[in-house]
C-alpha cells in the first residue's frame, strides 16, 4: 500500500511497491504510542514536497494477536520486510522518544551503524541516549536535535538537480 503526497511517495509494510522517489528514506524507531502525534505522520508531512520515497513499517492491518515468534507467519514477514527496506533504503531515520524503550530500534541502529546511512534523533530523557551518541560519534553517524532538523539532513542528502 503506498500514499502519494505533493511529491513524495509513502510506501507502507509490507508493500514492496517500486520506489519513485529519487531517494529511499526508512523510518525506523519508536512505534510504541506516546502522547503525542506520531513522529512519522509528522516527518512525512514535513517531506510532503521533496522528491523522496517514504518507507513506513506502519501497519494498519496489524494484529495485537500475532506471536513474536518466527514460526508466525505475519510477524516474520514484518520482520524480514524491515531488514530488506532498511538495507536497501538510502537513508535510515531513528527515533528514540524519550518515553520509550525502543530495544528493537537499538538492535537495528547497531545492524545499520556501519553503513553511514542513519540520521538520528535521540532527545534527552531517553534512557539509552548515552549508549546511542556514543555508537554516532563513534561510526560517525549524523545526529539531529528536532524533526526539522532530519528534514534538513535528509534534504541536504539529496541530489543538487532535485532538489
Amino acid at each position: 500500500m503506498s500514499q502519494t503526497h505533493s511529491r513524495n511517495q509513502v510506501i507502507l509494510a509490507p508493500s514492496r511497491e517500486v520506489h519513485l522517489g529519487v531517494m529511499s528514506v526508512f523510518l525506523a524507531g519508536t512505534t510504541t504510542p506516546t502522547a503525542e502525534r506520531d513522529w512519522r505522520e509528522v516527518l512525512i508531512e514535513y517531506l510532503a514536497d521533496q522528491p523522496v520515497t517514504v518507507i513506513n513499517p506502519y501497519r494498519p492491518d496489524w494484529d495485537s494477536s500475532w506471536r513474536e515468534e518466527i514460526t508466525c507467519q505475519p510477524y516474520r514477514e514484518q520482520v524480514q520486510w524491515e531488514l530488506d527496506m532498511q538495507e536497501n533504503a538510502d537513508i535510515i531515520v531513528f527515533y528514540f522518544h524519550p518515553n520509550t524503550d525502543a530495544p528493537i530500534s537499538l538492535l537495528e541502529l547497531g545492524l545499520a551503524a556501519s553503513t553511514k546511512k542513519p540520521i538520528v534523533l535521540c532527545p534527552e530523557g531517553y534512557k539509552k541516549r548515552g549508549n546511542v551518541q556514543l555508537v554516532c560519534q563513534h561510526y560517525e553517524l549524523e545526529t539531529a536535535d528536532s524533526l526539522e532538523a532530519v528534514k534538513q539532513a535528509i534534504v541536504n542528502r539529496l541530489p543538487d538537480n532535485s532538489r
